[in-house]
């Protein structure tokens, strides 16, 4: 398996209904994007502090790394980052295979 998670600093202005727009888009993603098998999402819950300024995260679980690399170029991923990233100061996104 492949964990691909992110963490996301919103634009000044993005209201919460717009974050949770981009959650469910991204979310929605599963069934449409063959090995993509489940998102997980939040705001950031800690009084650590070690945030850096982004707001919130996700992890998405793909069955194999082939699967994952054919979810970047997916017509459905470059759809639901036309309607997230532009609502986006910054983001990082980090991925690791997870052994059997």
């Amino acid at each position: 398996m492949v964990r691909h998670f992110g963490v996301f600093k919103f634009n000044d202005g993005v209201t919460d209904d717009e974050i949770a727009e981009c959650f469910r888009e991204m979310k929605g993603m599963i069934g449409k994007i063959p090995g993509l098998l489940d998102m997980e999402h939040g705001p950031y819950k800690s009084d650590e502090g070690l945030n850096e300024g982004f707001t919130h995260g996700f992890i998405m679980t793909f069955d194999t790394p082939e699967s994952r690399d054919s979810y970047l170029p997916h017509p459905e991923h470059e759809r639901v980052k036309d309607i997230v990233v532009p609502r986006l100061e910054r983001v990082i996104v980090f991925d690791f295979d997870v052994p059997a």
